[in-house]
């Protein structure tokens, strides 16, 4: 990232706080919970988060109705999409569905078809904005922090994480509502560090000073380098005088750290991911390097508990209309997975690093007059790796297809007697695996996700 971007990534973290929506009343009560360090310490649980900005089809990775679907559906799916075949398990083959057919043979994923909102339902909620708040929020009301905000404060409680921690929690897609903050102070050293895919350095001296040398196209000298005239101790004079200017805030607490985080990122930078044959990452994929940067960062540094990712270089998934695109972005996004379970497993970290998928909500499956989905109430839950402490089930959940009568209104929902949980049990089930048991107190009472732990 480049040191001007940064800057914009880091105002546009500290302005965000500043917003109405931003501002909570309800603080996070340490002593309603019950937090077990041999939980946390045992799992050594890292975690990458793929958010599906925009609500994706759960047709990806279910098919099963999808007869009925195409028999009462207002368009025909047949004549839009160029192919639709079912795998084994029932995922779409051309929509990543071989992928994900490899992926839950090999035990290295589960796919729950059920994650829905009878709350929201009831409440005839579909609204992005919303629906992303409490998703990553983990809970249904306003006067709460972010899910990793109310994870970072515990871990810190509990002396899993204190200020020596090098990156504890990293976005690589910028602000999002996994960090929203309350009413209570959080340490900085918790807060997100934003960086991108390709891991340029903003945090060394050698980037370019735009203020003296942009005309000139020259490059700030190398202070380590004493042919150059310099000395190595310029670098401790120049951070004791930066920071004697610097008020106390976001950008002092950042600078104290500025040479050590330095000299992480050159590090991750230049670590070469292993040979995965022909599991390799996509190429040139933006996605896909996100999510290999994401591994390399958690493979090499065990302070880092949480890596957020968009899915920026794929596209986003409301898709409303001309909804044909949503399957190469399937088949990009299970591709990527794919390499990076391999990535994953080829440094020696499949007990530990797990993968979560999911959105705000799924889509409807009515195939509307613009060739596309609206907004529904369903959505599926990808979740891969993490084997020292997830249990995989390969398939869980089934579904009905639900026909209102009316144009438009075709929804699957949990089959009478199926597994199905709310969205905020993905949150239970988070906090859970880093050792607080009794996560339901976080999250509205919705508990965790049982398959994953039987």
């Amino acid at each position: 990232m480049k040191r001007r971007s940064f800057i914009k990534l880091s105002l546009a973290a500290g302005a965000a706080v500043l917003m109405p929506e931003f501002t909570y009343a309800k603080d996070l009560d340490l002593g309603q919970i019950t937090f077990s360090e041999a939980i946390n310490q045992n799992n050594q649980a890292q975690t990458i988060i793929i958010f599906l900005y925009g609500g994706a089809s759960q047709l990806g990775g279910n098919l099963t109705n999808i007869d009925e679907i195409k028999k009462a559906s207002q368009s025909n799916y047949d004549q839009y999409f160029d192919s639709i075949t079912q795998t084994n398990s029932g995922c779409w083959k051309e929509a990543g569905g071989e992928y994900m057919e490899s992926l839950i043979a090999n035990g290295d994923m589960t796919l729950f078809r059920c994650c829905y909102s009878k709350v929201r339902e009831e409440n005839d909620n579909k609204a992005h904005a919303l629906c992303t708040a409490q998703n990553q929020k983990g809970t249904f009301e306003d006067n709460s922090a972010g899910i990793l905000t109310n994870l970072a404060r515990i871990l810190e409680a509990h002396n899993v994480v204190d200020e020596n921690a090098l990156m504890p929690f990293i976005t690589l897609e910028g602000e999002s509502k996994f960090y929203t903050e309350d009413n209570l102070p959080v340490s900085s050293f918790l807060k997100p560090v934003g960086i991108t895919e390709d891991l340029d350095n903003p945090y060394s001296r050698y980037e370019r000073d735009w203020r003296y040398y942009n005309a000139q196209e020259r490059e700030i000298p190398d202070y380590n380098d004493q042919t150059n005239g310099f000395d190595a101790s310029l670098h401790e004079k120049l951070d004791t005088l930066a920071q004697s200017h610097n008020k106390e805030g976001k950008i002092k607490n950042a600078f104290a750290r500025r040479k050590s985080l330095s000299s992480f990122i050159d590090t991750i930078a230049s670590s070469p991911t292993p040979d995965l044959g022909s599991d390799a990452y996509p190429q040139n994929n933006r996605f896909a390097q996100k999510v290999e940067t994401a591994v390399k960062i958690l493979s090499k540094n065990p302070d880092t508990k949480v890596v957020t990712i968009g899915t920026g270089g794929l596209g986003g998934w409301d898709d409303h209309s001309e909804a044909r695109d949503y399957v190469s972005r399937m088949e990009s996004l299970f591709a990527t997975l794919k390499s990076a379970v391999a990535h994953i497993k080829a440094e020696g970290k499949i007990d530990q690093i797990n993968i979560m998928v999911f959105g705000e909500f799924g889509r409807n499956v009515n195939l509307n007059s613009a060739q596309g989905w609206d907004h529904g109430n369903l959505q599926n839950l990808y979740v891969l790796g993490g084997k020292g402490y997830f249990n995989h089930k390969g398939v869980v959940g089934e579904t009905v297809l639900e026909n209102t009568g009316e144009v438009n209104r075709l929804y699957l929902k949990p089959k009478s007697g199926s597994y199905w949980f709310e969205p905020l049990s993905i949150a239970a089930t988070l906090y859970k695996i880093y050792g607080i048991e009794n996560p339901e107190t976080l999250t509205d009472n919705y508990g965790v996700i049982t398959p994953l732990f039987s």
